[in-house]
């Protein structure tokens, strides 16, 4: 398969320092509602790149579910694989893609559970299905076949039968706190446009770094 032909030209916009947001995460909001707005789709999709403990990287598409001042909340399983990472590194990677607008925005940051009435508050707002799915999957574990899932559903499904569906003490979010962004803007003849907020001396800094 030869893709050293597959490209296109890059030409919707272009981003200088004077007319972002001196606030990246504001930056962020204006340019996740830009990407809404455009109907990309799933914009709060991310990717979530961690370290296991032998040096590997992993990544994964995940949905972020709630953004403010102190970072970007994602909820999953304590005991997946992604979680053991994430408790080991205390460090992550996040990549956000809107590629019809031919965006991206980096983010690197801290990464600490959120409260246990935050992860309740946001699993009672989940369809009745995927809060069954949450008790039935031993996330990251090996399974014989499908059945086991269709299985564990039926068990869960009897269990809450009567009842509202609680949230598994196995399952919650993480919140990553930032302290590095880099927002991507394509430009002709792949001269993008990068430019990367970092904390430094108690406010973040913006500066423009190569393509």
């Amino acid at each position: 398969m030869d893709l050293g032909d597959l490209r296109m030209e890059y030409d919707v916009g272009t981003i200088d320092a004077e007319s972002m947001h001196a606030d990246p995460i504001e930056q962020w909001g204006l340019w996740f509602a830009a990407a809404a707005e455009a109907q990309v789709y799933e914009p709060n999709a991310m990717v979530v790149a961690t370290v296991d403990q032998g040096g590997w990287p992993h990544a994964r598409n995940v949905l972020v579910k709630d953004v403010d001042a102190h970072g970007f909340v994602f909820y999953t399983n304590y005991e997946s694989a992604k979680a053991a990472e994430l408790e080991s590194a205390g460090k992550a990677s996040l990549l956000f893609s809107w590629l019809p607008m031919h965006r991206q925005v980096r983010v690197v940051g801290t990464v600490s559970q959120v409260s246990p009435e935050q992860s309740d508050h946001y699993f009672a707002s989940r369809p009745r299905g995927s809060q069954i799915g949450a008790w039935a999957s031993p996330q990251s574990d090996l399974i014989a076949e499908p059945a086991v899932l269709e299985r564990a559903v039926a068990d869960v499904q009897a269990r809450f039968a009567d009842t509202t569906v609680t949230r598994p003490p196995f399952w919650g979010g993480y919140r990553v706190s930032p302290v590095m962004f880099e927002f991507w803007q394509g430009r002709p003849s792949r001269l993008h446009d990068r430019l990367r907020y970092v904390f430094r001396d108690g406010s973040w800094q913006i500066e423009r770094i190569a393509p």
